[in-house]
């Protein structure tokens, strides 16, 4: 009996996903757990595993469509079975008003400047992942190259056609250089934008600095790596596992600002809920490491390496980046060189907590003595709908004082 193929959920919030190549064809034989195709969300990209043995009947998506969830992709069954009835309506066609715009661009500019219209209609560049993987080697801008597959994918043979300048391939009519280019944004940039604009227009936020004395912390750093190197099993904490640490413990002293402001009420949780701000190649990412508090700093930093790297390979669980997943964020630009900065709180929560390279500050060391200590910066910003700018001073005081005082 033939079974169809299901675009899955990924979260609640996901109503689409793109597919971005397929792995079978119609017409082959497949077995249960076998890669079908890959597919992405707007900040997560997965594999389709088949569900079961058989042929691969139909298929009723192409690379580059976007197919609502909970619709059939594809139907497995054996030779000879009907696959009509599985056939989704309303099945994603190429759009009428694109292709007219296409077509009138192509009589004005050429074939070239058509493909590239066409290409950037839904915001998206269409491109293969083994031409992604190789621009990204190469350092290739794919905003400039007009892809030669369906609808203007980009594959690996354009990439092969350019020089080493990185040119577009001469393939036809063009514009005169004009001195810019537009790109059109990304999913994922759209979402950013959308985010951080909705959070600034609709609360109150403010921003505290403070630095505390790192002398505690680099010198656990500093046991850390003598033992790694001397080849004793431990695992590498880092000093932003560390501050996170510490972050986790004044947040247990001060549970407003482990909060949710939901306008007419302010929700304040029992359990901290960390989400850490992660730097990827498709953009700004904060995952939720989900009952911090309950962890000892060697779990802890085995979660927060564990979410960051699901980022980056792109196949983290969307529930965990949604905003209201975290109870409280931490952001860290100390590793590019940042003395201080102003993070931008992710609605609902109430604050965020910049983390701030380390530079050396002159300090009081007692009995007359003048020298320099390692300090790092600590910029908190909080909505002040929900929190005053006393309790946020205290609270950005004990953080430093938990830096000040941590012992491993």
């Amino acid at each position: 009996m033939a079974i169809p193929v299901i675009m899955p959920k990924q979260g609640q919030s996901v109503e689409t996903c793109i597919i971005t190549a397929w792995h079978k064809k119609k017409g082959d034989t497949v077995s249960n757990g076998d890669i079908l195709y890959s597919y992405e969300t707007d900040k997560a990209a997965f594999d389709m595993e088949s569900p079961a043995d058989g042929i691969l009947l139909d298929v009723f998506f192409k690379e580059g469509d976007e197919v609502p969830v909970l619709i059939n992709v594809a139907v497995i069954g054996i030779t000879g079975e009907e696959t009509e009835s599985f056939r989704p309506e309303g099945q994603v066609q190429e759009n009428k008003e694109q292709v007219k715009a296409q077509e009138e661009v192509a009589k004005d500019e050429g074939a070239v400047q058509a493909a590239i219209v066409f290409q950037a209609q839904d915001g998206r560049i269409r491109i293969s992942p083994r031409a992604r993987k190789m621009a990204e080697e190469r350092g290739i801008d794919i905003s400039r190259i007009t892809g030669s597959g369906p609808n203007s994918r980009i594959v690996a043979a354009d990439l092969d056609n350019i020089d080493s300048r990185h040119q577009t391939p001469d393939t036809g009519p063009r514009k005169p250089d004009t001195g810019f280019i537009d790109v059109p944004l990304s999913n994922v940039r759209k979402m950013i934008a959308k985010a951080m604009h909705a959070s600034l227009q609709n609360s109150a936020q403010l921003t505290h600095h403070m630095s505390a004395d790192v002398r505690a912390l680099m010198e656990a750093r500093r046991r850390i790596k003598d033992d790694i190197a001397a080849g004793k099993n431990t695992r590498d904490i880092t000093l932003n596992d560390m501050v996170c640490y510490c972050v986790i413990q004044a947040l247990k002293k001060f549970p407003d600002v482990n909060s949710h402001f939901l306008n007419d009420r302010i929700r304040t949780f029992s359990n901290v809920n960390l989400g850490l701000a992660v730097d990827t190649r498709r953009g700004l990412m904060v995952p939720s490491v989900k009952n911090a508090d309950t962890m000892d700093i060697g779990k802890l930093s085995g979660e927060l390496r564990s979410v960051a790297e699901a980022c980056r390979k792109g196949d983290i669980d969307p529930e965990l980046l949604q905003s209201d997943a975290a109870s409280f964020t931490v952001s860290n630009l100390g590793a590019y060189g940042v003395e201080m900065f102003t993070p931008v709180i992710n609605l609902p929560q109430v604050a965020i907590l910049g983390v701030c390279t380390i530079i050396q500050r002159p300090a009081d060391l007692g009995n007359s003595t003048f020298g320099f200590i390692p300090v790092i910066g600590l910029s908190l910003t909080y909505d002040h709908r929900a929190i005053d700018g006393g309790p946020a001073t205290l609270f950005l005081k004990e953080v430093k004082e938990q830096i000040e005082k941590f012992v491993l």
